[in-house]
C-alpha cells in the first residue's frame, strides 16, 4: 500500500501543489491527508467533477502549474465535457493529474450501481485519449509512474490519469474536523421523517447512506419497500428523478429525500423544480456538511442558504431546522404547504457501523416501484 505521507511528498517534489475533486471512497485516505496537510486555497473539494476539471485548468492558465483532480470513476461522466472540450490537446492542450478511484473493478466484489462503469473504465480513458496508468502500491514504483507521467504531461500538454484499485492507499484517518451536536444523525432523522409520511406517499431516495438506512428502516418496521426509489448511483440526480414522477403522478406526494453533497453537484436543477412548481413535491436535504459515504470530507452546504436558494427559484416554501422543536414544527408545515417545499434538516455526520445495504437488486426495486405507482391513477 502507498503511503499517503510519503506519495503527497512525492507529488510536491514534481510541482504539484493544487488538488480539488470530489470525494471517492478509495481514495478517501489520500483525501484526508490532502485536507488536513493543504491550505484552503489549494484544495478545493469541487461541487463536481467537471468544475474540478475546470479549476484545475483556471490554476494551470494563471500559473503554469499541474494541478490534480481526483475523483470516483463514476465522475469521469460528469468530467467528459470539460475534458474534451477544455483540457484536450485539439483545444486549449491543458495538462493535469487525474486521481480515479476504480470502483466496480472487474473481478474486484463491488455495489450494483459501480458494475457498468468499472467495465468501462479503461476503455472510456482510451476513447478520450487520456493516457493512463494504473498507480502501483509501492512507493518506488509510484515514482517511476509519477516520473513518466510528468514528463508526459510536460511534453504533450495532455491530461494524464492514475488510476487507483482498491486498498492502493494505506489507512490514513481525517484529523480536520467539524463537530456539531444537532438532535438527530441523519438515520434518526429519516425514521422521524417517514413516521411523519403518509402511509402511501412516494419516497425517492438519494445515493448513499441514505438510501441504506431508507431501506434498514422498512426492514425494521416490517415495511414494504414499493413505494420508495433508491438512487443509488446517479449522485445529484434524485430530486429530478422525484420531479419527474410527481409531475407524472399529482396525486400522489412524491418526498425527496436529498443530501448536501448531492444538491450541491447540481443544485441548478432546484431552478427547474421552481419552474415547473409541482404542487406535490417535498424537497428534504439532510445536511450533515461532509460527503459522508465516502470518508466524511466537507462540503461548503453549512454556508450555504439553501431555503434562500430555494425560494429563489420558485419553491413556494422553505425553511431550516437544526433544534428538535423547530424539526417537529418545521416538518408539520412542510408536510400541509402546497409545494414545491424544501425542508432542510441539519444533522451530525457519521452512521453507524453496522449499517447494511439493500437486499434487492436495482431492477427488483425498479419493478417494484413501478408496480406501486401503477396501481394509482393519473
Amino acid at each position: 500500500m502507498l503511503d499517503c505521507r510519503e506519495f503527497f511528498s512525492l507529488l510536491s517534489a514534481k510541482g504539484v501543489n493544487f488538488y480539488t475533486g470530489v470525494p471517492d471512497s478509495l481514495l478517501k485516505d489520500f483525501c484526508a491527508y490532502v485536507t488536513d496537510n493543504t491550505p484552503s486555497d489549494k484544495h478545493i473539494i469541487a461541487a463536481n467533477e467537471g468544475n474540478a476539471v475546470s479549476l484545475a485548468a483556471g490554476r494551470y492558465l494563471a500559473l503554469g502549474e499541474i494541478g490534480m483532480v481526483y475523483m470516483q470513476n463514476s465522475g469521469l461522466g460528469n468530467a467528459v465535457n470539460p475534458l474534451t472540450s477544455l483540457a484536450d490537446p485539439k483545444v486549449y492542450s491543458i495538462p493535469m493529474y487525474l486521481l480515479i478511484g476504480w470502483r466496480g473493478q472487474p473481478g474486484v466484489k463491488d455495489e450494483p450501481q459501480h458494475a457498468k462503469q468499472g467495465e468501462i473504465t479503461l476503455d472510456l480513458l482510451k476513447t478520450l485519449g487520456i493516457a493512463h496508468a494504473l498507480l502501483p502500491g509501492s512507493l518506488e514504483e509510484a515514482k517511476e509512474v509519477v516520473d513518466k507521467s510528468m514528463e508526459y504531461m510536460q511534453k504533450s500538454k495532455a491530461p494524464f490519469a492514475l488510476v487507483a484499485e482498491k486498498n492502493t492507499f494505506a489507512p490514513c484517518a481525517l484529523k480536520t474536523d467539524r463537530k456539531t451536536s444537532y438532535p438527530f444523525t441523519r438515520e434518526e432523522a429519516v425514521k422521524f421523517i417517514l413516521k411523519k409520511a403518509q402511509p402511501e406517499d412516494v419516497v425517492v431516495s438519494t445515493t448513499g447512506k441514505t438510501s441504506r438506512e431508507l431501506f434498514e428502516y422498512r426492514e425494521e418496521v416490517g415495511d414494504s419497500h414499493e413505494k420508495d426509489f433508491l438512487t443509488v448511483g446517479s449522485m445529484g440526480h434524485s430530486s429530478q428523478i422525484a420531479m419527474g414522477i410527481a409531475l407524472a403522478k399529482p396525486e400522489k406526494t412524491v418526498i425527496c429525500l436529498d443530501g448536501d453533497g448531492a444538491l450541491l453537484m447540481h443544485m441548478g436543477g432546484l431552478a427547474i423544480i421552481g419552474e415547473q412548481a409541482p404542487a406535490n413535491f417535498k424537497h428534504i436535504v439532510l445536511n450533515n456538511g461532509c460527503h459522508d459515504s465516502v470518508g466524511g470530507q466537507p462540503t461548503a452546504c453549512y454556508m450555504v442558504d439553501i431555503p434562500a436558494i430555494a425560494m429563489a427559484c420558485g419553491y413556494r416554501w422553505a425553511a431550516v431546522a437544526e433544534t428538535e422543536e423547530e424539526i417537529l414544527t418545521s416538518m408539520e408545515t412542510f408536510l400541509s404547504e402546497k409545494g414545491p417545499a424544501l425542508l432542510e434538516i441539519r444533522v451530525n455526520k457519521g452512521s453507524r457501523k453496522d449499517l447494511g445495504r439493500p437486499t434487492t437488486t436495482p431492477i427488483e426495486n425498479k419493478e417494484a416501484f413501478m408496480k406501486f405507482l401503477s396501481r394509482s391513477k393519473t
